[in-house]
């Protein structure tokens, strides 16, 4: 994969392809899997987040501590009222929802790009899915560009909240979700970047403060985030809309920031929310203190 947007851009012009065939060529030639084979993967992968996201929608499930238990369910009845963002985006977040919860739950998931930003991708896939009738080669593809986004955002910075805060996990998924949903609508390579680059943008800054040390509150109410982030920045580059700071640029940004957070707001479960009160007796209670 290419380091840069420019370069991207500039080969799909000249090849008359797109980012999933970089992608797919690139894998295939340095893994020495044949492409039916990684496009074989790429397809179970989508089943397992198609089942995580549908997962707790009707059938709520428990979890250890009970802090995330029923919100997909919630949402997902919601969605069929009237909600003031629409029934797309109320579904969208229920779908993110379920498969925090799955996970908490200890259910299977797919890492899309980490466990803690795991509802972003299978949200959006599953969505447009659902909205627009695509079928599975449609969302292996428009899967195979988030994950060239995601190496690009790997060549730059990282996706560990450790690292970088909640930007580097949610804001990375939501960067990658925002390509593929670009793609499936057939956007432009150019669109896709500025779509990538509009939804970290969008989450700049992002602390990573989880209750417990658990990736369960706030992490799943910024899976929803993440998710509607990237539909939006979606729609804003498909407009015509254009980021000014070339992708690799905002990548950097964010490696960045990351780099400046207090350790406290970088995933220990130190400060932010996890340093509340509230937080910290939610902790003393799971960890026996």
């Amino acid at each position: 994969m290419f380091n840069t947007q420019e370069k991207v851009i500039e080969y799909c012009q000249k090849n008359h392809c797109r980012i999933y065939d970089i992608v797919l060529d690139h894998d295939s030639e340095n893994t020495r899997t044949s492409k039916e084979q990684i496009i074989l993967k790429l397809s179970s992968m989508i089943d397992v987040m198609e089942e995580s996201s549908r997962k707790t929608l009707e059938e709520p499930r428990s979890t250890n501590t009970g802090m995330i238990d029923g919100f997909a369910h919630r949402m997902f009845l919601y969605s069929k009222e009237e909600p003031v963002s629409g029934p797309f985006m109320a579904q969208l977040m229920a779908m993110a929802f379920s498969t925090l919860e799955t996970s908490a739950s200890m259910g299977r998931i797919v890492a899309s790009p980490t466990a803690g930003a795991s509802g972003i991708l299978p949200a959006v896939l599953m969505m447009m899915k659902e909205e627009y009738g695509f079928k599975k080669d449609e969302l292996t593809n428009a899967l195979l560009t988030s994950i060239g986004i995601g190496q690009i955002i790997g060549k730059y910075a990282n996706f560990s909240g450790a690292e970088g805060g909640c930007q580097a996990e949610t804001g990375s998924a939501a960067s990658m979700g925002a390509a593929a949903i670009v793609e499936l609508r057939n956007g432009t390579v150019e669109q896709c970047f500025h779509a990538a680059s509009i939804a970290l943008i969008n989450i700049l800054g992002l602390v990573c403060d989880p209750i417990a040390g658990l990736v369960e509150y706030p992490c799943t109410f910024r899976n929803a985030n993440g998710a509607v982030n990237a539909v939006i920045s979606a729609d804003m580059a498909l407009a015509g809309v254009k980021s000014i700071v070339p992708f690799e640029e905002v990548t950097q940004a964010m490696n960045d920031v990351g780099k400046m957070l207090p350790t406290a707001l970088r995933e220990t479960g130190i400060g932010g929310l996890a340093g509340t009160k509230t937080g910290r007796r939610i902790r003393s209670k799971f960890l026996n203190e």
